[in-house]
């Protein structure tokens, strides 16, 4: 048999309802908060890294909950249902209800964020051939609502209001718990491979093998000198990158007669996701067939590289409109474009990797450690931005290349010992392509 077990597509449209929710309050809350709270742009940054960061801090601490106490089911029925409040709290224009919303948002997402991926997971045995190709469907989902989030929210919010684009996101997350309420039953784990079987979403506990130790210690130092440097380059999307589309991106779209929100551009990163991910999937089966697919460290170095790359075109297209001259469009597209296949050298392997080497009675503790990492990374990342408006466009866009280019350096440093200890679950040249999203058949 060669279908995923249904299961698989009750999470698909479950993450992509709510990473609509998400991306769609995303992609306006710089620009709400310079333009309807009158914040300055280092105090909108700071707020956007605080906030950006705490949703991928507290699944850490919601990961030992779940893993404890509540059991995946639980975690993401309450943590949605807190999402949802918090979207909706985001409708009311003042600043209480601004902070209650993000407070709301944030405690959600520590119960919710782990909990779906880990429950991918849980639906195959670690053996089985289909659990890469699990991943990249699920993979999809995130980026589908994550491009349809820009289009819909941004032009609501953007064009008819703020609260009518964050009361869209609400109901995006309540679509995502209709769903996952509907569809619970097919949520059954399969854990043959680990010789048992449990009930859906069961705490678990088990002793921690020296291999599995071994495993850990590979995941903390891949996200430190890996996912940490990665994401607080990526992320300027939202802020620097969302900030010099409106100020410095001509948007003026001459052949329809509108000016384009300066949200859109964050359609881009998805989309290219949606185009991009088949072909980098090919190339993983590829070069695994020959033997030369480049091992998970390696992957996050070209994926640094890349993102680096992202941002030198961005720091000759801030030269440019330093010069007081509005830029085309091609030079955000570009960026996106170079940042995109670095995110799909990162961000599912990430994923998967943990799945495949955390131990089963801490797998959700690490889910929302490796998320942690990013919340570290989006603290840096609003730090760095809240630099925009005091440094010239070129010279702020050369600080985060700088940043990948170096990370990059460091981490190639560390290739060997981290593939050796990452040794144990499969060995090195048969782990099978790690998953790139492909859309499903």
């Amino acid at each position: 048999m060669t279908r995923h077990p249904p299961g698989l597509y009750v999470l698909f449209f479950t993450e992509m309802w709510e990473r609509f929710s998400y991306y769609g309050m995303r992609s306006l809350l710089v620009l709400y908060m310079v333009k309807g709270l009158h914040y300055d742009i280092i105090k909108a940054s700071a707020w956007y890294g605080l906030y950006t960061g705490m949703v991928y801090f507290t699944p850490a601490l919601g990961g030992l909950i779940t893993d404890r106490y509540l059991g995946q089911d639980r975690a993401i029925v309450l943590g949605g249902a807190l999402m949802a409040l918090g979207h909706f709290a985001m409708v009311v224009d003042t600043v209480p209800f601004f902070v209650l919303a993000l407070t709301l948002i944030v405690l959600g997402c520590g119960l919710f964020k782990p909990s779906v991926s880990v429950q991918v997971g849980t639906l195959y045995e670690l053996d089985d051939p289909k659990r890469d190709g699990a991943f990249s469907f699920f993979y999809m989902g995130i980026n589908l609502g994550g491009f349809l989030a820009p289009l819909i929210c941004g032009t609501l919010g953007q064009k008819f209001g703020w609260h009518y684009g964050f009361g869209c996101a609400g109901i995006g997350m309540v679509v995502a718990l209709v769903i996952y309420g509907f569809g619970r039953k097919h949520l059954v784990p399969v854990c043959a491979a680990r010789g048992t079987q449990l009930e859906p979403g069961a705490p678990q506990r088990s002793t921690i093998t020296p291999s599995q130790w071994s495993h850990i210690w590979a995941l903390l130092i891949l996200s430190i000198f890996g996912n940490i440097a990665f994401w607080a380059t990526f992320e300027q999307a939202g802020t620097s990158l969302t900030l010099f589309a409106e100020q410095s991106v001509d948007l003026w779209m001459g052949g329809l007669g509108v000016t384009m929100p300066s949200s859109w551009f964050q359609m881009a990163n998805p989309l290219f996701i949606m185009v991009l991910a088949p072909l980098f999937s090919a190339l993983w089966l590829r070069l695994n067939a020959l033997g030369k697919e480049p091992s998970t460290p390696m992957k996050f170095v070209l994926g640094l590289m890349l993102v680096g790359g992202g941002f030198a075109v961005m720091a000759h297209a801030g030269a440019l409109a330093d010069g007081g001259h509005k830029v085309g469009p091609g030079w955000l597209i570009l960026t996106y474009f170079l940042n995109t296949c670095g995110e799909l050298c990162v961000s599912p392997v990430g994923l998967a990797t943990v799945t495949r080497l955390a131990p089963q009675a801490w797998v959700s503790l690490l889910m929302g450690m490796w998320l942690a990492s990013q919340a570290l990374a989006n603290l840096l990342g609003g730090a760095l931005a809240g630099e925009y408006a005091l440094m010239a466009h070129g010279a702020f866009f050369r600080a985060p290349m700088l940043l990948a280019g170096l990370s990059a350096l460091m981490l190639w440093a560390l290739v060997r010992p981290l593939s050796k200890m990452m040794q144990g679950a499969r060995p090195p040249g048969a782990q099978g392509p790690t998953p790139a999203p492909v859309p499903p058949a």
